[in-house]
């Protein structure tokens, strides 16, 4: 991102580039600077397309035209697949095609083995949009909220980020919500959240299994039935479930070992506030009666493939037992 920025600044640009990466926010905004920098408002040098079945042939012969009172061609390629599928002829034309055309690929999932993600890394620059940690996604939220002249402080900043989905872009529309919820006022409290902000499932069902960790057992019900509410599939339920144990059993054996919340965080591939968000809730649960959950959770999915119980007792009956 950082090389990127520094193109654009510089107006000093590769030939090609690919920006892809799980982060869908920061696909859509690099993409959009990037296309803003190479080509403005130009739409007569401006090509794009999108999705399966693009006609590399086509590419070709928009690449070898000349553009027209402009120093370069915009090629904008987006969701093509190309980089998990075998390429040959692009990745051969992409080393001989006119200086004056640009491409830019847009992808979510890329093999770094494919030839043409080979080709566009050497001849131009490859991007990896991966989410922000915790520190720059607190001064990103930071940055919005100040041009909006409101603030959060940090235990509420802490709870905004442990109660809703992390993804970027519902990040942006929850900061929009309590912006205009709280009209009139410049700090954003834990109560603006808990009244505005949509409750992420793995923040409803971190509550579920804290209730059952304190054999809250009607209490845990009561949050299970509220996601039968919200329409949630009872095997999605069973779904986070597992996955809250797992990361429970992972967090307390990385702790037995001596490793730091910031190296946990980072074997397990999730943000430092998910592993403090767990430490305390860690210290309910042996290692063994961890691993002991999650083989029950993994007997009880079983239970409903084979037929032996409903998905929705299934869930419940779990809860119970878990929670007696």
């Amino acid at each position: 991102m950082k090389i990127l920025s520094q193109h654009m600044k510089s107006g000093q640009f590769k030939s090609v580039y690919l920006i892809y990466g799980e982060e869908d926010y920061l696909r859509k905004q690099y993409k959009d600077r990037m296309r803003e920098a190479l080509i403005g408002d130009d739409t007569m040098n401006y090509n794009y397309y999108e999705g399966k079945g693009i006609s590399v042939k086509e590419l070709i012969d928009v690449s070898e035209t000349l553009p027209f009172f402009n120093e370069r061609r915009l090629i904008l390629v987006e969701n093509s697949g190309f980089f998990s599928s075998s390429q040959e002829e692009l990745a051969g034309y992409l080393k001989e095609k006119p200086e004056t055309t640009c491409f830019l690929f847009v992808e979510k999932d890329v093999d770094k083995r494919n030839k043409l993600f080979k080709t566009v890394s050497s001849l131009g620059y490859a991007a990896n949009m991966t989410a922000p940690d915790e520190r720059t996604l607190i001064r990103w939220i930071s940055g919005i909220l100040k041009k909006e002249q409101r603030f959060m402080r940090e235990d509420a900043m802490r709870h905004f980020l442990e109660r809703i989905d992390t993804d970027m872009e519902n990040i942006r529309r929850e900061l929009d919500k309590l912006v205009v919820y709280t009209d009139g006022a410049q700090e954003i409290t834990v109560g603006d959240i808990d009244e505005v902000c949509t409750v992420y499932t793995e923040s409803q069902v971190f509550d579920m299994v804290r209730s059952v960790a304190e054999k809250q057992q009607s209490k845990a019900l009561e949050l299970y039935y509220d996601l039968i509410a919200q329409k949630e599939a009872p095997m999605r339920i069973l779904y986070w479930i597992t996955r809250q144990f797992n990361q429970l059993y992972q967090i307390k054996d990385l702790q037995s070992k001596g490793y730091p919340d910031h190296v946990i965080a980072e074997r397990m591939g999730v943000r430092d506030f998910v592993v403090r968000k767990n430490k305390t809730l860690c210290q309910r649960f042996s290692l063994e009666e961890l691993r002991k959950s999650i083989q029950i959770c993994v007997e009880r999915e079983e239970d409903v493939k084979t037929g032996r119980l409903n998905d929705r007792m299934a869930v419940e009956l779990l809860i119970i037992q878990f929670s007696a």
